[in-house]
């Protein structure tokens, strides 16, 4: 009989991260969009394998790096929202969950066109990045603010797009005055 509020911590937390396919535990932005479940799908399968065998191993590091890749590119969005000034809402602007809507209906293809001009023109997605929904609804949120056309101006500038690929662990590019 233990008495200790704290003795399931640890498989409380546990838990927590396999159930969480966005970036950290507890993370409320959690969406059920197709990248988020490629992610499940793979913790599914490792978790139905040997933890002693290479499958198990292989697919735990190709978690693992997505997970991380895809802290750095929000990252990297929440950076250029606080060279912005949006110091205290970078978080909102960045938190998307099922009940997330489009603004205005009208912004949509304005939207897909300037996420699409950031993955193409910009380095703030890694090269094999497939484009998420949820940073549709952050650009949408953007251009509802009118600063869709600056982020991507600042995102040009930081996170220029470079021949020869991108590297995740460069760190931004210093902002010339």
């Amino acid at each position: 009989s233990n008495n200790n509020p704290y003795a399931s911590f640890g498989a409380t937390l546990a838990r927590d991260e396999e159930q969480n396919l966005w970036s950290t535990p507890h993370d409320v932005t959690h969406t059920e969009a197709d990248d988020d479940r490629v992610l499940y799908n793979m913790i599914v399968v490792r978790n139905q394998l040997d933890k002693d065998s290479e499958e198990w191993q292989k697919l735990n590091y190709d978690i693992y790096t997505l997970r991380q890749t895809r802290k750095e590119v929000r990252s990297r969005w929440k950076h250029i929202l606080e060279d912005l000034g949006f110091q205290k809402e970078a978080d909102s602007l960045l938190s998307v969950t099922k009940l997330s809507i489009i603004s205005d209906s009208q912004n949509m293809s304005k939207a897909r066109d300037i996420l699409l001009k950031l993955s193409e023109e910009t380095n703030i997605f890694p090269t094999s990045w497939e484009l998420s929904e949820r940073y549709l609804f952050v650009v949408d949120r953007l251009i509802a603010l009118d600063a869709a056309d600056e982020f991507f101006k600042m995102a040009s500038a930081v996170y220029p797009k470079r021949p020869g690929g991108d590297r995740l662990d460069e760190g931004p590019r210093p902002l010339q005055s």
